[in-house]
């Protein structure tokens, strides 16, 4: 057990008190465009030959420069005029707009929105509710109304949640054979990205992304091509419409925004479309039985503290919210990704 004259207490605290300079070096350098400058550029360059390509002061910018080398985000080689600057291979794959397992627009998501109100973290400990009034003085009552606040700050999300899917959307749609699934509504399935997946990996298959109608719109203007004949829409509120017959629905991180009785309700629904053999895929980070962690599973849950009404859940949690929509034969898989799979059948 540590203590104060642990040689390894003191260490612990700087790491976890840096966590948060660690993030917004990371932020800032992918907003003011670090990255992208330097794989549009193909060699490495100067402190003065990136600031001056961003906008930015020389000053700031070595500095920046240099927090990113010592997080590896970055390398540096001495030439004979100086340092020179060059991305590392994650940042190329993860930091850089034009990749296509580009991560900036979640963290941007992180960055301009999240942070906000995780600086209520103690007050919605306090009072159990999220933090939208007091980080952006609108109604905390419909998270969803908060989240979509403004057409820019919709876009924002929805591309943040494309990002999560270029790196592990496969990997939860393969966790089981869905291949026998056919016809399959994707509930809140946003700017598509799962969808795209689903029917890349089963190609026999049509995906009908339902979601509000202001999302749906965004979607096909932004994200969703008329060309992707697989993949259709259908506007609504799934909480308040009706939602049509299928033979598999994708619930993905959408339990997670919702108490136990919302999801239970929304379940019940489901069960009553379902077709009879078919299914429900619930995509969530899944907690540790005894909830130990993951870590980043334990934090999406404070996130979802300070932005919704929901939390994250362990796989026997998940069970259980399914068994008593009717469900049975449940499956769980974990994907050792950002997300993991449970499938109950019907």
């Amino acid at each position: 057990m540590g203590s104060t004259e642990d040689p390894d207490y003191p260490q612990i605290i700087v790491q976890y008190s840096n966590g948060f300079l660690i993030s917004k070096v990371m932020f800032t350098a992918c907003e003011l465009g670090v990255f992208d400058l330097l794989l549009e550029s193909g060699k490495p360059l100067s402190s003065d030959a990136i600031a001056a390509g961003v906008g930015a002061s020389t000053m700031g910018m070595e500095r920046l420069l240099d927090a990113c080398v010592g997080l590896k985000l970055l390398a540096v080689e001495m030439a004979q005029e100086g340092a020179l600057y060059r991305n590392t291979e994650i940042s190329n794959i993860y930091l850089t707009k034009s990749s296509p397992k580009s991560q900036y627009h979640i963290l941007m998501y992180y960055s301009k929105t999240v942070y906000l109100c995780w600086q209520y973290l103690a007050d919605a400990v306090r009072e159990g509710r999220n933090q939208y009034e007091r980080a952006f003085g609108v109604s905390s009552k419909d998270p969803f109304g908060a989240m979509y606040r403004s057409d820019e700050e919709m876009l924002k999300f929805m591309a943040g949640q494309n990002s999560v899917w270029s790196i592990c959307g496969r990997d939860v749609l393969a966790a089981f054979d869905l291949s026998p699934f056919t016809q399959i509504y994707d509930l809140g399935g946003g700017a598509g990205a799962l969808a795209q997946e689903c029917v890349s990996l089963y190609p026999n298959s049509t995906v009908t992304i339902y979601d509000l109608p202001k999302v749906v719109q965004v979607a096909k203007e932004h994200f969703v091509s008329p060309e992707e004949r697989q993949i259709t829409f259908h506007e609504g509120d799934f909480f308040n419409d009706s939602i049509p017959e299928a033979e598999l629905y994708i619930l993905s991180k959408i339990l997670h925004d919702w108490d136990d009785d919302k999801c239970k309700q929304l379940l019940a629904k489901v069960y009553k479309a379902c077709k009879p053999g078919g299914g429900v895929l619930l995509v969530e980070s899944l907690l540790n039985e005894d909830k130990s962690g993951p870590v980043e599973t334990q934090l999406y849950s404070m996130n979802m503290l300070v932005q919704t009404e929901g939390k994250e859940r362990t796989a026997a949690e998940y069970s259980k919210l399914l068994e008593a929509a009717g469900f049975g034969v449940i499956q769980v898989k974990r994907t050792g990704k950002l997300c993991d799979a449970v499938l109950g059948k019907k």
